[in-house]
């Protein structure tokens, strides 16, 4: 990290945070874009074809606690730096991969990489924003990565059409190591998990608090619906609904940009709407709950409706979840605070990611079974009920616990 240097502004910190994170979801959304040219070109079955999709999650998943205690014993600075590096590198090397188990390496070697993005990101916001700003800074965040797809459906599918697939992998890969010259440019004051043993909590002390596990299954239900988009729409678009590739991708980029406006306002709306009184834990376990709810309709709007009228579902569907977004990491910031923040979402992200892991694989192997994509957005909808009782029933009431007394309190 740069020394002898003032720490940069809240806003400052969250854009260019944001950035790594639109960065990493162009990255690992590759694969999903080119996913029909990749499979013929390649003879993969769909099971195969499935697994490639989850294979980032086995180690995105595993490597997430550890991701956390880095971050917060040698700095998220320092950690997000070498994550982009490995990330960017399995990027642009997937552009010369010419078999599955190529693919399958550089895409387990990407989620290596990009397991530190969460952690790092709470981190730094937890350290470094007021929390009177918390759910503006986490829309902000939120707008990087859900905006991500949008970039990648948008000119991946552009590129993919004109210069073949492997020319999305390699130049995506090399623009991704250029935020490294903004990242450089920006301080974060963190305090370090060596020199605060007294004040943060130990790891089994944030284990043991009944929140982290509500926070937890509400990402996991939330990510299922979310993976399975971004995982098959592309191919769903194609293949079940007869778009053509540049069609797919207008239709795929036009719903996830309306998803990261969504969050980004979300966000800004969320901190003045608390400021005027308004409870905080009220106000997010309504909007979350919400998202599930109409999350439910969404999954089964879109196999069982008209073409126009499932496109309308997606579309609501992107609308909802980008509302609900700056939620489902101000909550755990707010709770844990910044001794705490990135272990617990390295937990949290650990549970709420095995989602994507299952997910595409899930749904790969259900249409090597049946032939459409039906049963896998009912399994979604369902899913989304595991959602209602995280964050209504599980998670307690969302307030900064007190570490020093909370060892005994609220915990399972």
């Amino acid at each position: 990290m740069i020394q002898n240097s003032s720490p940069s502004s809240p806003t400052k910190i969250a854009w260019v945070v944001s950035l790594a994170l639109l960065i990493s979801y162009v990255d690992r959304g590759n694969l999903a874009t080119a996913s029909t040219v990749i499979q013929q070109e390649l003879a993969l079955s769909p099971e195969q074809l499935g697994v490639l999709l989850s294979a980032f999650f086995a180690t995105y998943v595993l490597a997430m606690v550890p991701a956390g205690w880095l971050a917060e014993r040698y700095g998220a600075h320092a950690v997000l730096t070498a994550g982009l590096c490995i990330w960017s590198m399995a990027t642009l090397a997937s552009g010369f991969a010419a078999s599955f188990v190529a693919l399958l390496l550089l895409r387990l070697l990407l989620g290596l990489g990009e397991s530190v993005s969460f952690p790092c990101m709470s981190r730094l916001l937890a350290a470094g924003v007021p929390a009177s700003r918390l759910a503006e800074a986490n829309g902000i965040t939120a707008f990087g990565y859900l905006i991500g797809p949008a970039i990648g459906t948008l000119f991946g599918g552009l590129l993919i059409e004109h210069y073949g697939w492997r020319s999305s992998f390699l130049l995506f890969g090399a623009l991704s190591l250029l935020w490294l010259l903004l990242w450089r440019r920006v301080v974060v004051s963190e305090p370090r998990l060596k020199d605060d043993v007294a004040v943060g909590p130990s790891f089994k002390e944030i284990l043991q608090q009944r929140g982290l596990w509500g926070t937890s299954l509400g990402l996991f239900s939330m990510n299922y619906s979310f993976y399975l988009i971004l995982a098959w729409l592309p191919s769903y678009l194609i293949t079940e609904r007869g778009f053509s590739i540049t069609a797919m991708a207008a239709v795929a980029s036009g719903a996830y940009l309306l998803n990261a406006v969504a969050a980004w306002s979300s966000g800004w709306l969320i901190d003045r709407w608390i400021a005027r009184g308004h409870s905080i834990n009220v106000t997010y376990k309504t909007i979350l709950s919400v998202y599930h709810l109409l999350g439910i309709g969404c999954m089964v709007g879109l196999v069982t409706l008209p073409a126009t009228a499932a496109i309308a579902c997606l579309y609501l569907y992107q609308l909802v979840i980008g509302i609900g977004s700056p939620g489902t990491f101000a909550v755990p910031q707010i709770m844990a605070g910044p001794t705490a923040a990135a272990r617990w979402v390295g937990v949290q992200n650990m549970c709420g990611n095995l989602a994507g892991l299952i997910a595409p694989a899930a749904t790969g192997f259900i249409l090597g079974a049946t032939g459409e994509f039906e049963r896998a957005f009912m399994l979604a909808a369902a899913i989304n009920v595991l959602g209602l009782i995280g964050w209504i029933w599980v998670l307690p009431k969302i307030q900064p616990i007190n570490w020093s007394t909370a060892r005994t309190v609220d915990a399972i």
